[in-house]
């Protein structure tokens, strides 16, 4: 089952901001198209390159605040509230975790090796809809189960691709909850 209906995520595409998109795009291309910089990304290890790529995509593509930054909405080795583990991101609304984030280095082949380990951190998580894990090449956004996602190769995106990654994984998207919302 498709995660999202063509004809729904077109209209909200229609609606993004060409200017901001562009400008996002732009930085998106820069950073993760480089050869040079996904090699080097290729050979780091997970714990390496973890607050890197959170800066890299969910700061400075998404529109995100890291902590320590004052009022931030994005924050690394967030904890589960039962028990010591920890998801490797967290994307914070009014202080819950509404979204996890779980990074593998991209010597993973295979996303669903991850994906029970991110939802064990989702499920900590009374508010949480959102699930992210990814390699640093790939990416998978999921919503509410383990069983839909929708999968990004962020080496290769087309801008069209990127459009639709941005429209669900923006700040503003994420924060207004849109992603549900187109879902539904």
């Amino acid at each position: 089952m498709s995660l999202f209906q063509p004809i729904i995520i077109n209209k909200y595409l229609k609606n993004l901001d060409d200017s901001n998109l562009n400008l996002c795009w732009d930085k998106f291309k820069k950073h993760f198209q480089d050869p040079t910089i996904q090699n080097n990304i290729k050979e780091n290890k997970e714990e390496n390159y973890q607050y890197g790529f959170l800066l890299d995509l969910f700061v400075n593509v998404f529109g995100y605040t890291l902590n320590p930054q004052s009022n931030y909405n994005l924050t690394t080795e967030f904890k589960n509230q039962i028990g010591s583990r920890k998801a490797d991101g967290a994307i914070l609304k009014d202080g819950n975790a509404i979204g996890v984030i779980e990074l593998k280095s991209s010597k993973l082949k295979d996303l669903n090796k991850i994906t029970e380990q991110a939802f064990n951190y989702k499920n900590n998580q009374p508010h949480c809809r959102y699930v992210i894990t990814s390699t640093f090449e790939k990416l998978r956004f999921y919503i509410d189960n383990a069983v839909d996602f929708i999968e990004f190769n962020l080496f290769t995106l087309t801008k069209d691709e990127f459009s639709f990654l941005y429209l669900l994984l923006n700040h503003n998207s994420i924060m207004a909850d849109l992603p549900v919302k187109i879902k539904n």
